[in-house]
């Protein structure tokens, strides 16, 4: 994964209000591309387990080409499949499908909701509680029990 550093300013009026002495500006470098499951990962709040089922049910998502689209798809089409498991692309598409939906049924009501905006849709927790309304700090024990569900029906030990 090629990672895309920028530069951030924080103002008084920023994330770290009332930190520092007045008036002062901070900047912290922010790594772009990297997904808040890798995140929470690098810094212990996910197990190795936790953290191979969320990047597991992700790659499902996109290999089932679930995402909204905005635009024409030009990929070109492969005749032979390519993938050497003897299915067409549209079947394997369907597969990822099917496992999706079964691990996001695993997960069950109530945590699939901050399992697909966090391991899926990449939302940083604190936006995914704001969207959910859920008491700030809430969200992480949540996907941590979504993602312990999850290993289960993906056999990860």
């Amino acid at each position: 994964m090629q990672r895309r550093l920028v530069e951030r300013e924080l103002t008084e009026e920023g994330p770290l209000r009332g930190q520092g002495a007045k008036g002062k500006r901070r900047s912290v470098t922010v790594n772009l591309a990297e997904s808040p499951l890798t995140w929470l990962h690098a810094r212990g709040h996910l197990s190795e387990r936790q953290f191979d089922a969320g990047e597991r049910i992700r790659a499902d998502y996109e290999r089932a080409q679930m995402a909204p689209s905005i635009t024409m798809r030009w990929d070109p089409i492969r005749v032979d499949g390519g993938g050497g498991d003897g299915l067409t692309p549209s079947e394997r598409q369907l597969a990822a499908k099917a496992r999706f939906d079964g691990a996001m049924r695993e997960a069950g009501p109530g945590l699939e909701d901050i399992l697909w905006r966090v391991a899926c849709a990449c939302e940083g927790l604190p936006d995914a509680e704001k969207a959910l309304q859920w008491p700030a700090r809430s969200g992480k024990l949540v996907l941590r029990l979504a993602l312990d569900r999850v290993a289960e029906f993906y056999r990860i030990r």
